[in-house]
């Protein structure tokens, strides 16, 4: 028996997402399949990658995990299969399984696709079913496909730092509304080396302590805490961060400027944290 994850940003609003655990189950009725999420924001490779990052490493060794997030940025010729620290990863050549693993995988190969297929996302399953099947059955990755691939790269986005400051960016909203910025509590610790510090969001809010559970501060408060993946995240408790304090996930085209009416609304997309 082996494990299959899912992780996409196709909704659960039709049949797909069923659709698609149909035709793993055809290839191999032994699979069990494990959904991730379904929600995740269309095109969104930051919060892709951290929600694939920070589940994958829970799950069994031999797992494999299917990301079928913006499959189709470019007509394909084929999809990747990696294997890497004991998973097996399979996704569009878009650049997310190099900001998923931030480096590049252990093993690669090409799955190619027919060129007279239809290429929707059942066809692409069917793909991935049938080397989930033929790796179950002894053979190796390197015969499957092409291991010379040159696959697209996306590089993690990672916080700015200067001797007495981290910038980091939001990465993540969850369903409460927490905040979730890309500084991790080791490197947060690096970075401090045992300073005070204030973290400063929307200019005028801060937050000098980092509390261990929401329940440190009264009611509509707003605290400061490493979550169970190890990030720094901004919340209120027992409110909706994002919306009071007017912070949204970031986004490079809206920070570069190339979105005139975005940059007028009152949001911000980093968070600052000043040692000394």
């Amino acid at each position: 028996m082996s494990l299959v994850t899912l992780t996409s940003d196709i909704g659960q609003q039709d049949f797909i997402v069923g659709a698609i655990k149909g035709q793993l189950l055809q290839t191999n009725p032994t699979l069990t399949v494990v959904d991730i999420t379904h929600q995740l924001s269309p095109f969104n490779y930051l919060q892709a990658a951290y929600v694939c990052k920070n589940a994958i490493k829970n799950f069994p060794l031999g797992t494999f995990h299917l990301v079928m997030v913006n499959l189709f940025e470019q007509k394909p010729t084929h999809l990747l299969l990696a294997e890497h620290n004991g998973h097996y990863i399979g996704c569009a050549d878009n650049g997310l399984i190099t900001m998923i693993l931030e480096e590049k995988p252990q093993k690669l190969i090409a799955l190619p696709l027919d060129k007279m297929a239809v290429k929707n996302v059942l066809y692409c399953t069917k793909i991935f079913a049938l080397a989930i099947h033929a790796l179950n059955n002894g053979k190796s990755l390197e015969t499957l496909g092409d291991a010379t691939v040159e696959i697209q790269i996306k590089n993690a986005l990672r916080p700015l730092l200067s001797n007495d400051w981290i910038e980091g960016q939001i990465i993540f909203i969850d369903n409460f509304e927490n905040v979730i910025v890309n500084i991790t509590k080791e490197y947060f610790e690096k970075e401090r080396r045992g300073r005070d510090f204030k973290i400063v969001f929307k200019r005028d809010e801060i937050i000098d302590r980092i509390s261990e559970t929401y329940a440190d501060v009264l009611d509509g408060e707003k605290l400061a805490i490493f979550n169970s993946a190890g990030y720094l995240e901004i919340a209120i408790n027992k409110g909706n961060a994002a919306g009071l304090l007017g912070l949204q996930g970031f986004s490079e085209q809206q920070q570069q400027g190339n979105n005139q009416f975005a940059n007028n609304r009152l949001f911000y997309q980093t968070v600052k944290v000043f040692f000394g």
